[in-house]
Formats: C-alpha cells, structure tokens, sequence
C-alpha cells in the first residue's frame, strides 16, 4: 500500500501555492457566451452547457452549495467549481472557486464553513470570506469522503494497488520498462478498466486543523475486498451512524473468479469502538447496498436484490430493526424498485426514487403502516434527492433539460417543483426544443407498452419528417425522461429527424413481469417490441415517412440492431448504426468480464446445453449476416470490457464483406461511453451525417 501522509506546514502550502502559479497561464474553462442559431440544439450547443453535479443543502437549510462543470472543446476537457446558492432560489448563484483543477464533493460542515475535494487535497472554506485551507493530502488517491455527524471524524476513499502474487512478481525482476501483464485469475478488468487497484475506505480524525491521514484505520482491513464497489459505486455505499459509533458500508466480499461469477454483495456494521464487524445482510444472496441509519439509531435501511447473478433485480427497500433483529422488505407487495433512500426527520417514513413508469419519480413508505405514497409527479426524471425536514431538494432532468435543483414538500402529493438552480436556463431560452408525448400503444401480445415520441424541432404538421427508432441499451434499463451528452433526443430533433423511444419489454419501471421477461430471450417480445412501435407510428402518424425510418442503439441496443438487420426483409428500416454491442454470443460469452451476466441472461455459456442456451445463442445476430441488406455504421471503442472492440470490428467486418455500404467509427481511447468533448463531437457529427445520408434523399 502506497503511504498516505497529511501535508500542513507552511513551507508545503506556500509550495502548493507556487505549483498553482506556474498552471497560472493555463486559462480556467467557464462559461461561454452562447448564441443559438434558429433555435436548434446541436451537439456544439449541447457540449457548451454547464453540468450539474454533487450538492449539498446547509444544515439549517438556507443555502445550498453545488458543483457545475464547464467544457472546452479546444482543450478537450472540462472544469468543475463550486457554487452557492440560496435554497429557497431566490438570489444568484455565488461563485465559491475559481481554480484549473476539478473541485468535486463539497460537504457542509456547519452553516458557515464547508470541506471538499480538489485532486487528493481535503480543503475547509468559509463560505462567506471565501478562505481556504488545506486540511490534509491522500497521497494514494482520494475518491470522496464523509463526514461523521459530530465532525470529529472522516470517512474517505482511496486506492490500492493489486499485489502480484509472488511467483508472477519475480518474472517482472530487471523490467521496469515492460508493458506486459500477467494473469491467473478472472476479474482481471472491468467495464473500462483494467484491475491494478481497489478502493477501501479509511476512517481519520477530523480537526478545524486537520484530517489525521497519518493516523487513518482502513475499515476494511488486510482483504482485497472493493468498498465502494467497483463501478459504479460512491460515497452513498457507506454511511455513519447519527451518534457517530458505527459505519455501515456496502461490499462484495470476494475476488477473482468468484466476483467474476456472483453480485452477492452485503451490508457490514463496523463498531468504531472495538474494531469489530457484522454482517447484518447475511443470507441474502444479491445486491445489498448503500445502508443509511433511521435517526434514532435503531433501525438501519438498504436497497436490496433478491437473486445471485441477477444484476437488475428488482431493488427491495430492507429495514433492519437492531434490537428484534428483525428484516422487513417494505416493497414485498410493491412491483417497483427503489434506491436513494432516506429517513424522515421522526423515522415515520422511507423516502426514495422509484423507476414508475417512464420517469423516475420519489416516493414515501409508511414505517408503520406499510402505506405508499407517491411524492412528486411529472414528466422528468428525479436522479437523486436530499431530505431536510419537510425540505426535499432534488436533481432533476428531462429530455427537454439538463439536472438542475428543483424543490419538493414531504408532505405534498403528485406535486411538481419549483426550480431552484439556473445553469443553461439562458442558454436554453434560445432553443426551439422538440416535444415529447407520452404515448401508449398495443403489442403483439395485446400489452400495452409505453413510447416516448419526440417531434423535431421545426415541426411543422403539413410537412413529413424522417424518424429514427432509438433501442436501448442496458438490456434491463428503461427510456425515462434522461438527458445525455450522447444519446440525447433533442439533438436528433434538432436535426430534423423524429424519435420512437420504446420501453420494450426488460425495461424497469413497468412491473416485475414485464423487465424479466427480456431474459434468455433477446430474440423474442423484446424484438417484436421495436417492430411493432415503428409500424404503429409509420402507419398512425401521417408526419412521419414510412420511407425514411433509421434505426439505432448501443450496448444491448446496438444488438438490437444487428439483429433488427437480420430481420429486415420489408425494408422496415432504411439505415443503421450500432454503438459497443454484441454480435457475436459465443465471441461475448468469454470475451466479456461480468459473468455473471451472461449466465443470467443467455442460460450460461455455449457449451452448456439447456433449451435457454439453446434459444439464446440461436439468436447472435452473427447467425443472419446473410440476410443483412441495409447500410449500417458500426461505432466501437478499444476500453469497453463488456463488449470488447473485436465485435464492432466483427460486425463492421461482415457487412463489408456482403457488399454492404457501411462505416466504421473506432476510438482507441473511449470506454462503453464517448466520454472526451471532441470524441462526442465527431460522434454526433458521424450519426447526423451518416442518417441524412440516407433518410434525407
């Protein structure tokens, strides 16, 4: 383990002071003044708007402080400082820093004084004189942090390295320059990543002077066990409890081919005190994450799977009451799931983001009682919450708008919020959006299946427009209200094109039945799904050319696509494009890193013979290639470990040798995202050209 060491002389911070001169030259990326031609938002439009990220409300409740980062596309790379903000949204924002490196994780420590992260730095400022001071340096690396209730302790993320096992490690003796590596177990890389660290999280005193990282216990200990869990989790995977004893923290307690197989995941209690922990979560063999204390101590809540393997189970709301010992599902009788939870002040109610049928929208669960009330209701999606009081401070997007801070009332009901947050509202007053209508339609199986129908921005009802079907990904997520600096549907309006967004069957958020009903049969209902919304708006929607309709999609909805070419004898569609997904099943099965996820889904792997694998793998859109009569662009990315880059080659591959007009866009450096502002650029630019090519003859 790297050492970690606390940086608080005035020789060291006259030295930091000293390496910020010489970046001095370095102009801070901010706003842009934004002129939007004929109201149509255009991929350079879209990278010029700022980006809400964390945020946190003062414990008395009157500000708000939030960071928002904005992008240079010459320099390829974004900034994020902090703000300050009235909570009740009245008065601007105050810019709180102004530096060339990311502050990110901003806390309050009380109502004048907040502590964040910039780069492994943990730095106090008092709001109101806007002074800084360092407070201690995380040498390994730091990721995020908390603070205890008390503030006399802290709760931080950092990394360490894997240690070779010691017959490897004498290989490497002399070759410092080698770029080889060396495996014996699975688990090697994951998503986007290759395994050469894990995080812990780390437990140090806390002064108005320092953070004691020299002294930090690692929670953990010795096991190279991930907390939070690799990838997606953060500083919502560990919690204190209100008198400041315990740590509750989430953590899949297994390595190498054992993680590679299983999500069993649990939930520990770690005692301040003694040292000791306990797995409260014992026995539950799927996700268990993301523990958050009731205020009086005495119960504990998490999100919750029920199955090993299944990564999108539904996500149960479990309580556990510590003296009876208690665990009650509160979504037994619930079809949805939740996550973001938090207690009321007086523990009487769980409140939680719920996936409900197309939007993501806050609940509230009756403690006593079991009753369920739904808080907020609109066309939006609420990504995450803060709770104070009756106070409910949330982060809100929709198709039409990136997240701002919206606020809602505990004790209302169905209600719609008032903004609190501005960012791009200047920007966005300029913008002829395009208009989204909540569209319920028949399946072939006599269902009924939401669509989200996106008009383009021009739209003019004695016109005709070509449209795109837009498949999603995951395969088990749903076509909510998001908003993406990739697939966002407002910049496929904008560029004169309708958008059929179905929540074919596997997406969440329209009861159990109907997500699980994608698995072992990605060929099926799901498929039919697509055809059915294209033909259904093709033949009801006089505006839309039937003989201009495209199709797109990634991950499992770029599958969706090389199987929809598999299955276009009409002509349905009249062009494709595929980003990161899988074409070949027996290729995907070992090539990905989850495998979890290929046993689940697929029945396992190929040579497993059962009549689920039978009918999965009888479905790898390789087995249709002969069938492929449409032009089709297939975009693929080099750090994608769930779906490596061999099979957008593949894919691309096969339709260049059926004589096939097809492009290939390749990035050596994106994951199963494009995540660099000029990377996205040129994708947005690829897709709109390579669609009007086609659909705008």
């Amino acid at each position: 383990m790297k050492k970690t060491l606390i940086l608080l002389s005035a020789a060291l911070l006259l030295a930091v002071g000293c390496n910020r001169r010489q970046l001095v030259n370095e102009p801070i990326i901010g706003k842009s003044d934004v002129t939007v031609q004929n109201g149509r938002f255009t991929p350079e439009i879209m990278w010029q708007l700022g980006k809400m990220g964390e945020y946190n409300v003062s414990p008395d409740g009157s500000q708000i402080v939030y960071t928002n980062t904005y992008y240079s596309i010459e320099r390829n790379k974004g900034n994020a400082e902090i703000y300050l903000i009235p909570a009740s949204g009245d008065g601007q924002a105050v810019r709180l820093t102004n530096t060339i490196e990311n502050e990110f994780n901003p806390v309050w420590l009380d109502n004048e004084t907040i502590l964040f992260a910039r780069g492994n730095n943990i730095v106090s400022m008092n709001v109101k004189r806007k002074s800084e001071k360092l407070l201690g340096t995380v040498e390994s690396g730091l990721e995020g942090f908390k603070i205890s209730p008390k503030g006399d302790k802290i709760i931080y993320i950092s990394d360490i390295p894997v240690q070779r096992p010691e017959n490897i490690q004498k290989l490497y003796h002399g070759l410092d320059k080698t770029s080889g590596r060396i495996n014996e177990d699975l688990m090697y890389r994951h998503w986007d990543n290759w395994v050469d660290e894990y995080p812990h999280i780390y437990l140090a005193n806390l002064t108005s002077k320092s953070v004691e990282i020299g002294d930090a216990i690692d929670i953990i200990g010795p096991k190279p066990f991930e907390c939070p869990m690799r990838p997606w989790g953060g500083i919502e995977q560990f919690n204190f409890s209100p008198d400041g004893s315990r740590i509750a923290y989430t953590c899949r307690a297994k390595t190498g081919k054992d993680y590679a197989l299983s999500t069993n995941s649990d939930i520990f209690v770690y005692n301040i005190a003694d040292g000791s922990t306990v797995n409260i979560s014992e026995g539950i063999m799927g996700y268990d994450q993301n523990p958050v204390f009731s205020h009086d101590g005495k119960k504990i809540a998490w999100e919750s799977m029920e199955h090993d393997g299944y990564e999108s189970d539904k996500l149960r709301l479990m309580v556990l009451d510590f003296e009876s010992g208690d665990r009650t599902d509160y979504t037994a009788d619930f079809d949805y799931g939740v996550s973001g939870i938090s207690w009321s002040n007086d523990d009487a109610q769980l409140v939680a983001v719920v996936m409900y049928r197309g939007m993501n929208e806050i609940f509230a669960f009756n403690v006593g009682d079991k009753s369920i009330r739904q808080v907020t209701k609109d066309k939006h999606d609420i990504n995450g919450f803060q709770l104070l009081g009756n106070d409910i401070f949330a982060n809100e997007v929709s198709m039409q708008h990136p997240a701002e801070i919206f606020h809602y009332q505990l004790n209302a009901q169905n209600q719609t919020g008032k903004q609190i947050t501005t960012i791009n509202s200047e920007v966005l007053s300029q913008v002829r959006m395009g208009r989204t209508e909540e569209c319920w339609i028949p399946t072939s199986d006599g269902k009924q299946m939401l669509v989200w129908l996106i008009y383009p921005y021009d739209y003019d009802s004695t016109k005709t427009y070509p449209a795109l079907l837009f498949c999603e990904g995951g395969p088990q997520s749903m076509v909510s209200q998001f908003w993406s600096t990739r697939w966002n549907f407002e910049v496929m309006s904008g560029a004169g094109y309708f958008v059929i967004a179905p929540n074919r069957r596997g997406c969440p958020g329209f009861g159990t039945a109907w997500c699980e009903e994608i698995s072992g049969d990605y060929g099926g209902l799901c498929m039919k799904d697509y055809m059915t919304a294209t033909d259904y708006f093709a033949q009801n929607m006089p505006q839309i050319d039937a003989n201009r309709i495209g199709a797109c999609g990634a991950s499992f909805g770029a599958y969706s696509i090389y199987w929809l070419a598999g299955h276009n004898e009409n002509h349905r569609f009249k062009a494709f494009l595929a980003h990161n997904g899988m074409f070949n099943f027996e290729q995907q099965c070992l090539e990905t890193e989850e495998y979890w996820f290929t046993n689940w889904d697929l029945g396992g792997p190929y040579w497993v013979k059962n009549a689920k694998t039978a009918h999965s793998y009888a479905n790898s859109p390789h087995l249709f290639v002969e069938k492929w009569n449409t032009p089709i662009c297939v975009v693929h990315s080099e750090f994608d470990f769930r779906i490596v880059a061999s099979q957008g080659m593949a894919a691309y591959n096969a339709a260049k040798l059926r004589g096939l007009d097809a492009r290939y866009l390749y990035f050596p450096d994106e994951t199963h995202w494009v995540l660099q502002p000029q990377n996205s650029l040129l994708w947005h630019r690829n897709f709109i050209d390579w669609f009007d090519k086609y659909l705008k003859k």
